[in-house]
């Protein structure tokens, strides 16, 4: 009977020790589990933050809107947006900084806020193209919903992608090609003459002609004044050296304008200036007396 009870008891007290060791692996397991919980909360807060925030302080560009951007302070975020017609300049988180849409790429980010458009002015600032298709060399500049009508300079028309003026062929804006600004389309030529960029006399002017780009694409040059282009020879030289256009200038130029023009008189030379003081004289040699 005592050999029994010997038994259980041992058989009670493995039992308790394998109770308390499943106890413990239990608790054991739990406080992973919590402390597994509370790391993925501070992951998903931190995840959080960060997608609002990427550092404390700076201001960041919005993820789809490229005129709206964040403006952060010890992690506090303030939502913005440009002047409408502006874009935010993300090109560093120290500068809070709106800029013209040519000089920042919008590529992934395309959305833009709704538009507040005035007269000849489809935003409240930037460059815009004339609303005429086939007015090429003109365009506006807005300032806060005002416009200046600017032209661009003979031969020039405006580019939208660039908002510059620039040649027809680079800028390729609808109604606006070379040969429709220019009404003059390059002749056909072989390869050998066409990588010279050959150039022809403007049939309505002496004083201009068209370079045509690889025998084919034509841009007005100009020649200075005085002179006018010489088709045979296919430069710029003075009047009276091309006959068939001598009498470009009459009524615009006398001879003696021309003759100036080539001939410019040589300027004086300024007279040398010579001062009226009276040298120092040299301090005098001491002597072995002194």
């Amino acid at each position: 009977m005592t050999r029994f009870l010997n038994v259980t008891i041992l058989l009670l007290f493995t039992a308790g020790l394998a109770l308390a060791a499943n106890s413990r692996k239990q608790q054991a397991t739990e406080q992973n589990r919590r402390k597994n919980a509370a790391k993925d909360r501070e992951t998903i807060e931190d995840s959080e933050t960060t997608d609002q925030c990427p550092e404390p302080n700076g201001f960041f560009a919005d993820a789809e809107q490229c005129d709206k951007y964040y403006d952060c302070r010890d992690g506090e975020i303030t939502e913005k947006l440009c002047p409408d017609g502006m874009v935010f300049n993300d090109y560093s988180s120290e500068y809070e900084k709106c800029d013209l849409p040519f000089n920042i790429d919008c590529t992934s980010r395309p959305k833009l806020q709704v538009p507040q458009p005035s007269q000849h002015c489809p935003r409240k600032h930037g460059y815009f193209a004339h609303e005429e298709l086939h007015i090429c060399d003109k365009f506006y500049y807005c300032v806060d919903g005002k416009f200046n009508m600017i032209t661009c300079p003979n031969g020039l028309v405006y580019n939208e992608k660039a908002g510059i003026c620039s040649w027809p062929d680079e800028a390729k804006k609808k109604g606006c090609s070379s040969e429709e600004v220019f009404q003059f389309e390059c002749p056909k030529v072989n390869e050998s003459v066409a990588a010279t960029h050959p150039r022809y006399a403007d049939p309505d002017d002496c004083q201009y002609f068209y370079v045509c780009i690889n025998g084919d694409t034509p841009r007005r040059n100009g020649c200075k004044l005085g002179q006018v282009f010489d088709d045979v020879h296919k430069k710029c030289d003075w009047v009276r050296h091309v006959p068939e256009c001598a009498d470009w200038y009459k009524g615009r130029l006398t001879d003696e304008q021309l003759a100036e023009l080539e001939n410019p008189p040589t300027p004086k030379p300024r007279p040398t200036k010579v001062s009226r003081r009276k040298p120092s004289r040299p301090p005098r040699p001491a002597s072995a007396e002194d």
